[in-house]
């Protein structure tokens, strides 16, 4: 899928918290409704079977209870996409890259191969089933892992065996650590820890730029990978570091990771780097980058870093902690107070439309994962989700370790509906996106009073769990008080975007070309 990422580790953040986002966005031409569920172990399937790679694997017997936002329409499989679990293991899954040419004709993607002719032909070819892919991922790993390693842990094995059709990005949390997983070719994958101090910004390009291969063959700190990745690379000269003449040069110590060749930018060695990069990729993590390191120069003629450049750092340390209120911006955002925004009076009617924002209309939701460490682990993680094109929207906070979910954002239908959010914001966006001026003051403060609702809500909430009572210690009761808290938030937001509907409904109606201000005297 065509995404934006966003990950902040616990010391980057503002209350300590891990924190995971990433817009799912359909392919142009197409639009996928998404819904809320939650997924019961006596539901989990023991024999999974892909819908687009038709792939068999046999499940273990004892999954775990997990939350997930998924797609309403069934037609290319779950695409469970943002989900966390019972022990609080988030992922989000996938984020579409891009590998380059050498990685792939040294493995190649495994496609799904269908049969040809008919039986007893001669030529007869029977179906050979593809690897894994994004629709398969999260409901292959969340429901049987306890940390986000044994997560990378098991998505490695399972790409190792049955390799992927598609390169992707993969993000997998838990309170202590974020790791981000990119496959490389059709079996091979590497994964970094965001540190805890950094963010790190994805959009849909391979992004890690710095790998240690002793580290990850050794004692697996900070980095992972697939077993015979070190061989691979030589076998098939992928790696682009430049090694000094001699031990020392350049700057490099004797015996370290670069000047034996262990560490290298994998973004160099297995990515691309395109015009259409530089369209569609870039533009994006450099704008998530000058509003979290804003003192920085991004908009001089001598400024290090600008929409179009190659090397922009995977992650680094922010200014201010981030926040809630930062994620939703950014993942919304669309270039503004630059010649690049659409909806902007700067720069010029080419500028405006020259990248790809952030926020476009063919998203489907957002979801930011937070797992924060002075919860309880019966609500330690929180899921902020927003339907539709983010520009107008707002995240609203759920809470993940429940048994259902509220019907506003289960039960979206695939026919246009009032009756849930999904359909709803997406009316809102169409009506108001001409109309742009006239209605932002509206969708603004709409989703300043969700937000405001949301964090007041999660807060009232852990001090209720915190005061005790007779049901304190019994999980079931805490998911229905947890559920109810669910509850409370959709039905605040069924009143609210219902009242945006109607006020952008109304703005729009006023605004329409055919508009004639006379009435008549009786009127």
């Amino acid at each position: 899928m065509s995404c934006t990422t966003i990950l902040v580790g616990k010391a980057a953040s503002y209350d300590g918290s891990t924190i995971i986002a990433r817009n799912d966005d359909s392919g142009s031409g197409r639009y996928d409704p998404k819904r809320f569920v939650a997924v019961d172990p006596a539901d989990q399937p023991r024999r999974y079977r892909s819908t687009l790679s038709h792939v068999d694997i046999d499940l273990p017997d004892d999954p775990c209870r997990y939350s997930i936002v998924p797609n309403v329409l069934p037609n290319r499989g779950v695409l469970a996409e943002a989900g966390v679990n019972e022990h609080n293991v988030a992922m989000s899954a996938t984020e579409t890259i891009a590998v380059n040419e050498r990685v792939l004709a040294a493995d190649p993607l495994v496609a799904l191969r269908p049969s040809s002719g008919e039986a007893g032909e001669a030529g007869y070819r029977a179906e050979q089933p593809g690897g894994i892919g994004e629709e398969d991922i999260i409901t292959l790993v969340l429901p049987y892992v306890r940390t986000a390693r044994e997560g990378v842990r098991r998505l490695g094995e399972l790409l190792e065996q049955y390799g992927t059709y598609e390169s992707n990005g993969v993000i997998i949390s838990d309170v202590d650590e974020i790791w981000y997983v990119e496959t490389i070719g059709g079996h091979h994958w590497i994964a970094r820890r965001v540190p805890d101090d950094c963010y790190a910004t994805i959009p849909n390009q391979l992004g890690i730029d710095d790998f240690d291969l002793a580290d990850a063959f050794g004692a697996q700190r900070e980095y992972l990978c697939s077993a015979d990745l070190r061989g691979f690379m030589a076998d098939n000269h992928l790696s682009r570091t430049v090694r000094p003449a001699a031990v020392g040069a350049a700057g490099f110590a004797a015996g370290s990771s670069a000047a034996s060749g262990d560490r290298f930018n994998p973004r160099m060695a297995f990515g691309t780097s395109t015009p259409k990069d530089r369209i569609y990729n870039t533009p994006r993590a450099w704008y998530m980058q000058r509003h979290l390191n804003p003192s920085e120069d991004w908009d001089s003629p001598s400024a290090r870093y600008t929409p179009v450049s190659g090397d922009i750092p995977w992650c680094r340390v922010p200014e201010n902690a981030v926040t809630i209120e930062d994620v939703d911006f950014l993942m919304s955002s669309h270039f503004e107070d630059t010649p690049y925004d659409p909806y902007g009076t700067l720069g010029t009617p080419e500028s405006r439309h020259r990248y790809r924002p952030i926020g476009i209309n063919r998203t489907g939701h957002m979801v930011a994962m937070q797992l924060r460490p002075y919860a309880p682990e019966s609500s330690r993680a929180v899921m902020w989700i927003a339907y539709g094109s983010g520009p107008f929207t707002a995240v609203a906070p759920f809470y993940a370790n429940v048994a259902d979910t509220p019907a506003y954002l289960r039960d979206t239908t695939p026919e246009v509906s009032t009756d849930n959010l999904y359909w709803t914001n997406r009316l809102i966006a169409a009506l108001a996106d001409a109309h742009w001026f006239d209605t932002n003051n509206a969708i603004e403060g709409y989703a300043e009073q969700v937000r405001v609702f949301g964090h007041r809500l999660v807060a009232d909430t852990d001090a209720s769990l915190a005061g005790g009572g007779e049901d304190a210690g019994d999980i079931d009761s805490v998911r229905a008080r947890l559920e109810a808290a669910n509850g409370t938030m959709a039905d605040y937001l069924r009143t609210h975007t219902t009242k945006l509907l109607g006020d952008v409904l109304y703005t729009a109606s006023n605004l329409m070309r055919n508009s004639f201000a006379m009435s008549d005297r009786w009127v």
